[in-house]
């Protein structure tokens, strides 16, 4: 198993964090949060992978193990070793959990559309998943606390509505290597923090092979152009390969629809979201 380069090699300057002042921040966030509209639980998915494992970790600590329900939702092409960390972390921070293999209402749906791809298929799944989540959050009366990190966002290298969908999110502002950083230092099982990144949609899936780009090169080439709002020209004078900013610049262009909610045709003088911007307006 070969570590991600993040680890292996020195952190980029700009994106090394102060991991207790960062945990500290970030677990009085998900208190705040949770609280402040009237919850104290949180459902997660927990796939095995660093972010989900962080955010579990973080949400333990936040509102106590005992507030806190990890899904882990496999399908039949899962690998079995996602489902080992999974439950691994579970055990570790002893927090409840629940197993659903998604798979027979997968099937049974794409029974119907056999041509389907394996993305179109991959997005399924992650919808599936986001459903049965919303499901627990009823059932449990919890809050879906999110897992994707700023990397995925900026890129849109997520499904809407599948696992980009959540009522909070405390490590969208963290990059990847980032994530890696904090949770290396909160104790996330090494084994995971060091496997390669993969949302385990189908077999065999990489994140960085799908993107094309190692995680710490995209992550450097974001700080600049999304941090310190570099031209692609200063870019490419800082060393970047003009495709590889390219495809990174259009990625985020593309993607920016998946990033907020729906936009309102504006009709009135105060629109959802826009002008009216409740519980903000009157001051709670």
């Amino acid at each position: 198993m070969s570590a991600p380069a993040s680890l292996t090699e020195p952190v980029f300057p700009p994106l090394r964090i102060n991991p207790e002042l960062v945990r500290r921040i970030l677990v009085g966030f998900i208190r705040n949060e949770v609280r402040k509209v009237g919850f104290e639980r949180l459902v997660l998915g927990l796939s095995g992978g660093v972010d989900s494992s962080l955010v579990a970790t973080l949400a333990a600590e936040a509102l106590g193990a005992d507030n806190v329900l990890a899904l882990i939702m496999p399908y039949k092409t899962s690998d079995p070793k996602s489902k080992t960390d999974a439950l691994q972390v579970a055990h570790q921070l002893d927090i409840h959990h629940l197993e659903i293999d998604i798979s027979p209402q997968i099937d049974a749906y794409f029974e119907r559309f056999p041509d389907a791809d394996q993305n179109r298929r991959g997005n399924k799944m992650a919808r599936e998943r986001m459903s049965i989540l919303y499901d627990q959050s009823w059932a449990w009366h919890a809050l879906v606390i999110g897992t994707s990190n700023k990397t995925e966002l900026l890129l849109g290298y997520g499904t809407i509505y599948g696992d980009m969908a959540s009522a909070i999110n405390p490590i969208g502002d963290l990059y990847k290597t980032q994530v890696w950083q904090l949770a290396d230092a909160l104790g996330v099982p090494t084994a995971i923090v060091q496997k390669a990144p993969s949302a385990d949609l189908w077999a065999g899936q990489s994140d960085e092979t799908e993107l094309g780009f190692q995680y710490r090169m995209i992550d450097q080439l974001l700080y600049y152009l999304v941090e310190r709002r570099y031209s692609v020209e200063e870019l490419k004078r800082l060393g970047f390969d003009e495709p590889f900013i390219e495809d990174i610049v259009r990625r985020i262009r593309e993607n920016q629809y998946k990033r907020r909610l729906p936009v309102i045709a504006k009709l009135s003088s105060r629109t959802i979201d826009r002008d009216f911007r409740y519980p903000r307006d009157w001051g709670h």
